[in-house]
């Protein structure tokens, strides 16, 4: 009888550890604290998490400036198990995500609502392959880029030739070559020095990082083109998802995937607004493509828009040209509804 009680007890104790059990899981991204995908996106979704479990889990943040906050480590530190999760930026280091930075493509979309939801609804039949070993939590996109410059005023083709311009993913670099400037592959927290010093000449961007990175204080001409956007990701090394409690689990895939997925667009609405007041009070040069010259770009563009689907190609996506096509037809589908 006593045998068989402290059985019990050991078998009670034993479920006690295992419900009570505390997982502190390392998250990563590059993005500054003050910068809206740290305040709005990850901020709340660890705290909506931490909740959810009752403590069970608990996340340690590390961002710009951080040792595990550089943005060319994202993928490999979740993949080595370096860091649990991690925000990455697609493009950077070139040639990892070349089915999403389809995405990428001039013209696409200039809505980030637009462009997120045409990766998450494409990424179970046509981005998956890229993404192994990570569970994939997110995958988004910022609003139409604009170019962005210290000194000169960029208002056509002709007045992009020979400017050196930041780029963020391999895509942007050959359209920034096929207008006529010279591509600078820098990392986003390098921006304001480089080109205070004149070491560029400006950046590609949307609006939302010029407040978090200071960019106000060194660019002064802002066209507001809109031909491309950039992809991220959000996700989890699959191991340390595998190991969670089933409780866990359902804590992030309830605050992840379509509950997550449809905030991007009004989130980056919201974090591209101070940083265009901001340039408007400083009289800032701020314009908008005309439509008769962003017809001469994407004419000018298609050679180039070709071209870099036959890249992808080359890397072993033999349906490039349909994931390409399937993009577009999720943007409109999305499009429409906001009709």
């Amino acid at each position: 009888m006593l045998k068989k009680i402290l059985m019990t007890t050991a078998v009670a104790v034993l479920f006690h550890g295992t419900a009570t059990a505390k997982t502190e899981l390392k998250l990563s991204h590059y993005f500054p604290t003050g910068h809206g995908v740290h305040t709005d996106f990850v901020a709340p979704w660890v705290k909506n998490v931490s909740e959810c479990s009752n403590g069970e889990l608990s996340f340690e943040v590390f961002t710009a400036g951080a040792q595990l906050g550089n943005v060319a480590r994202q993928q490999e530190q979740v993949l080595a198990g370096v860091v649990d999760l991690a925000v990455g930026l697609s493009g950077t280091p070139r040639g990892r995500f070349p089915r999403t930075s389809l995405i990428d493509i001039p013209f696409l979309t200039r809505d980030a609502g637009a462009a997120s939801y045409a990766l998450w609804e494409l990424y179970p039949q046509y981005l998956a392959p890229e993404y192994k070993g990570m569970k994939v939590l997110a995958l988004f996109a910022h609003n139409g880029g604009l170019i962005q410059t210290s000194k000169k005023k960029v208002e056509t083709i002709e007045d992009m030739k020979g400017l050196r311009i930041r780029t963020p993913s391999p895509a942007v670099s050959d359209m920034l070559s096929f207008l006529g400037a010279l591509p600078q592959g820098l990392p986003p927290g390098e921006m304001y020095e480089n080109i205070q010093r004149g070491v560029i000449d400006g950046t590609v961007f949307p609006w939302d990082p010029n407040n978090s990175f200071g960019l106000n204080e060194v660019v002064n001409h802002h066209l507001d083109a809109g031909v491309y956007t950039v992809s991220f990701f959000f996700a989890m090394n699959q191991r340390s998802y595998d190991k969670l409690s089933q409780k866990a689990k359902t804590c992030i895939d309830t605050h992840s995937g379509n509950a997550l997925q449809a905030k991007f667009g009004d989130w980056w609405n919201k974090w591209d607004e101070p940083a265009r007041a901001d340039a408007k009070a400083k009289g800032h040069n701020v314009t908008t493509l005309t439509d008769s010259e962003r017809e001469r770009w994407k004419v000018a563009l298609q050679p180039m828009i070709k071209g870099y689907i036959e890249k992808v190609k080359a890397q072993g996506v033999d349906n490039a040209a349909e994931i390409y096509q399937k993009m577009q037809e999720k943007i409109r589908e999305y499009e429409s509804r906001q009709k």
